[in-house]
């Protein structure tokens, strides 16, 4: 699965990533991403020599607890049995108000950057998974019924571009206090709502109930997305 999308970005000179869970911490991975120059965080599975290495950390913090989590952050080499040489693991450990035992998680990563940032930029993995779960639910970009696979992809695509259009239209159209709905949200409030048309011979009603958006909010959004098209059409 990997190998296409690898090829496809193979020419292109820019900054290449890749993010992944335990079950992709193989050694033909890794060798695989070092080669085409990938920049990597890996998740890997705790055993007892990486709990080893973090035992200085395994010491509970001194003084009173906090009710924020106190986080620690450690670096080092290991060479797991199939790996062909060492790599470099960050740990990340966290210590929570009330829970006996603290957080632990181990990246691989041939990453130079602070065992911080290192994992900040692991855990925003989970971040596009939301995105892609939003997708999911939102758009129902897995209803790919075509029986040949190169029209499933251009459905797919199709599916993606009404994804950004929809998500685009959020961060431009919506006002800051419901921005973080998400597209779910804005179908069944907004796309969806049901109205009651009332018609005059000079104009025409459109009666939304106010349960799902008040007046104010819904002509706030009209009004933005009347400056959007303002700004569209002047440039």
């Amino acid at each position: 699965m990997l190998l296409p999308v690898i090829a496809r970005y193979r020419g292109l000179d820019i900054p290449k990533f890749f993010r992944g869970d335990s079950a992709f911490a193989g050694p033909k991975l890794l060798r695989l991403l070092e080669k085409e120059g990938y920049r990597y965080t890996i998740r890997l599975k705790t055993n007892p020599v990486l709990e080893r290495k973090m035992a200085p950390l395994l010491k509970r913090p001194v003084g009173r607890p906090s009710h924020k989590p106190k986080v620690f952050y450690r670096s080092f080499r290991y060479q797991a049995g199939s790996w062909e040489c060492a790599h470099r693991v960050v740990v990340r450990l966290a210590w929570h108000a009330g829970e006996l035992f603290p957080r632990v998680g181990f990246v691989v990563t041939n990453l130079k950057w602070h065992s911080k940032k290192v994992v900040h930029f692991y855990n925003r993995r989970g971040t596009a998974e939301q995105w892609i779960k939003e997708g999911k639910n939102a758009v129902k970009w897995t209803k790919l019924s075509c029986r040949r696979f190169k029209d499933n992809a251009a459905r797919l695509q199709l599916f993606a571009l009404a994804y950004n259009l929809a998500n685009s239209l959020r961060q431009l159209a919506l006002p800051r206090s419901i921005r973080s709905w998400n597209l779910t949200t804005l179908r069944q409030k907004l796309v969806m709502i049901g109205a009651k048309v009332v018609t005059h011979s000079k104009y025409v009603i459109f009666q939304l109930a106010e349960v799902a958006v008040p007046r104010q909010l819904f002509a706030a959004i009209l009004e933005r997305i009347g400056r959007l098209r303002l700004a569209c059409a002047s440039g």
